[in-house]
């Protein structure tokens, strides 16, 4: 399984202090991250109007941001990383249209022009809860769309070695209940209370995806070596995680395995 996320233990001040040591983890290997996290389904970008002013929150290295550049989009990217900024400014120079801005966006500040859609791939949950959705909100004119991607590892794929691994997971990582396992795509949650609660949106979208990605040992290596919660465990312990996988992978599963996918969509307008 994933290593199960360190925010979900937390509360309060905690929570806050562990968000931005978390959210720093991203920085530190740009090039991995580029070439091995998944992207986002193709279908989900006919979503937006072609066209459309947004701006994105937290691009990473442009993975949902050069699918907008194609649909001719005018796009404000604003990245914290500044090697993840870097990566994205170059797959994205061919657009004229796109701007990528290193900055934290709870500190950026915000363009007189409102944008028609503000978007964030994979990235809100890192924003301070007491800055995205107002800010996000006075981002955009009236009528314009909120768009949070999020990402989750579901029940499917080889699901024997996802139970399997989970002896890896309880050696090396304290966080590991006994008891993990995968969720289906109907026990993921649907709410959107954040958004609902804020009082400036109208009615919550929500659009799902299904899909799977085949994963060699090493790439799947690659991409676990992206999460923030894996990059965070102290190096004996990360590297015992990885050595574990890796033999049980090669051992038991000759040397590749699948992983389900469920991305999120939800949309809402401002009112």
């Amino acid at each position: 399984m994933d290593l199960p996320h360190p925010l979900s233990q937390l509360t309060g001040a905690g929570a806050d202090d562990e968000r931005l040591r978390l959210r720093r983890t991203f920085t530190e290997d740009a090039v991995r991250y580029d070439r091995a996290r998944p992207g986002y389904p193709a279908e989900m970008f006919t979503e937006f109007a072609p066209g459309s002013r947004v701006l994105e929150i937290g691009c990473g290295t442009g993975q949902a941001t050069v699918p907008l550049a194609q649909c001719d989009c005018e796009v404000v990217a604003v990245e914290l990383g500044a090697e993840m900024a870097d990566l994205a400014r170059g797959k994205l120079a061919g657009f004229p249209r796109v701007e990528v801005v290193t900055a934290a966006f709870e500190d950026w500040p915000l363009p007189p022009e409102p944008f028609d859609i503000v978007l964030a791939a994979t990235s809100f949950h890192w924003i301070d809860p007491a800055v995205r959705v107002t800010k996000s909100a006075d981002a955009l004119r009236v009528g314009g769309t909120l768009a949070v991607i999020s990402t989750h590892h579901i029940a499917g794929g080889s699901s024997e070695f996802f139970a399997d691994v989970q002896r890896c997971y309880e050696r090396y990582d304290p966080y590991t209940p006994p008891w993990l396992r995968m969720k289906t795509a109907a026990e993921i949650s649907s709410e959107s209370t954040e958004i609902d609660a804020s009082g400036r949106f109208g009615p919550v979208r929500l659009r799902r995806y299904e899909w799977e990605c085949a994963y060699t040992t090493q790439e799947y290596l690659d991409v676990l070596g992206t999460y923030s919660g894996h990059r965070a465990l102290p190096d004996g312990a990360r590297n015992g995680l990885l050595d574990c996988i890796a033999t049980l992978i090669d051992s038991s599963y000759g040397g590749q395995i699948v992983k389900r996918y469920l991305t999120e969509l939800r949309t809402a307008e401002k009112v």
